[in-house]
């Protein structure tokens, strides 16, 4: 489970990254991400109802995500506020092509 202290958890927060954020989309999902001056880097998830109507196949796919994140934390660049967001075509893949995509995500904007 990702540590609170890097959880992105206020409504603000979010309403800040989507207005003020930088983004980076490919098929799956994307990320946008906006500095946050703190040593540490927050996360938030967002799956919505378009991707699947079922809460089970939207929450499975946030621990997906969530775990990815957890497992890369220490070599992510601190510093920033980081939301994941998904897309309908994100139900077809499994959790290695998943990790894969969001690593290739990271690498690409400069997080890893």
């Amino acid at each position: 489970m990702l540590p609170k202290k890097y959880r992105l958890t206020k409504e603000n927060d979010f309403k800040i990254i989507v207005k003020q954020g930088k983004s980076f989309f490919i098929k799956e999902l994307g990320i946008k991400y906006f500095k946050n001056n703190l040593d540490y880097s927050r996360f938030g998830f967002i799956v919505s109802t378009k991707i699947d109507k079922r809460a089970t196949v939207r929450n499975k796919i946030k621990r997906r995500l969530r775990e990815i994140v957890y497992q890369n934390l220490s070599k992510i660049k601190p510093g920033f506020d980081i939301l994941i967001l998904t897309k309908p075509e994100i139900k077809n893949l499994d959790f290695l092509q998943l990790k894969e995509k969001l690593e290739k995500i990271f690498k690409k904007i400069g997080f890893l």
